[in-house]
């Protein structure tokens, strides 16, 4: 077993998210695609400029397996990575590969949002991407993680939108997936997944014919089909990114959505003056700031 601090059990809500990060470990990192994608988010939720990080101490919420953990220790961040499930492990695993992994800039463990070993208003930034929705209660994790952000620091979050796709396919997988012992719904979503993925790659292709076949074909399936969305990716990655996606959307405990006035309404109540707010991304985006002068 991996030396990892451990503050909660093993074993969870989240333990489809743990087999799904260290079954895709590398899929979605930059490093590993040769692409911008995750830079290019992350940059967008921060607000520009990565180095405003540099020295500065970020709790990253909902790690996984570090697509962003590699991106902010490149820029200088001390980071403290936390995740519910064990993708802390691949998190690992990635971070002792990468070159510069000696640094002492990062210290990732297995934990809670709701209880980090982290000092209430203490941190310089809290990042949590692609994670709060998947919690038992937006809202008062929310209110969490701005207890952890120090006066003058900044809370960044997204969260699913109300138009979040969960059409029939999606939902009625889900469903079904989730009504079975956990041991057997993930290895089915990915057996799926890898399926239909087979049968979308016969319309990965220019031209009118294969863009409307393949809307078509995403109304009756539920496979995540990223052709469109990122066709900078070789097509190898691509089909990985699909096949993680997919389990990622039909095999979540828990999944909320929130319009974005009810994103920046959490985060206000929470304390927080918002800086920056917007539709992009998983849905809805949000940056904000504890007031400097706030006790």
């Amino acid at each position: 077993m991996l030396d990892i601090p451990r503050f909660v059990p093993k074993s969870g809500y989240a333990d489809a998210f743990g087999l799904q990060w260290n079954r895709f470990r590398k899929t979605q990192l930059d490093s590993y695609t040769g692409t911008t994608i995750s830079l290019d988010r992350l940059r967008r939720c921060v607000g520009g400029d990565l180095s405003v990080l540099r020295g500065k101490s970020v709790l990253e919420v909902g790690c996984g397996a570090g697509r962003f953990t590699e991106i902010l220790r490149a820029h200088g961040a001390q980071v403290l990575s936390l995740d519910l499930s064990s993708a802390v492990e691949a998190n690992l695993v990635n971070y002792r590969e990468q070159a510069g992994a000696a640094a002492s800039n990062n210290y990732i463990c297995q934990a809670s949002m709701l209880d980090a070993p982290v000092a209430p208003r203490s941190v310089d930034a809290v990042i949590a991407l692609g994670v709060v929705q998947h919690t038992p209660n937006s809202e008062s994790t929310v209110q969490a993680l701005a207890d952890y952000v120090k006066p003058g620091g900044e809370l960044v979050i997204d969260h699913y939108g109300l138009d979040y796709n969960v059409e029939w396919p999606r939902r009625l997988m889900r469903r079904f997936l989730l009504a079975l012992p956990a041991r057997w719904g993930s290895p089915i979503a990915l057996t799926a997944s890898r399926a239909l993925v087979q049968v979308h790659r016969l319309f990965w292709r220019r031209g009118r014919i294969a863009r409307i076949a393949r809307a078509r074909l995403q109304k009756i399936s539920p496979l995540v089909d990223y052709y469109d969305s990122y066709p900078q990716l070789p097509r190898a990655i691509l089909v990985e990114w699909c096949v993680l996606d997919t389990h990622d959307t039909v095999t979540d405990f828990y999944k909320h959505l929130r319009s974005l006035d009810q994103v920046c309404a959490m985060v206000s109540n929470a304390g927080l003056e918002i800086v920056r707010a917007a539709h992009g991304g998983n849905g809805v985006e949000v940056r904000a700031r504890r007031p400097p002068d706030s006790e």
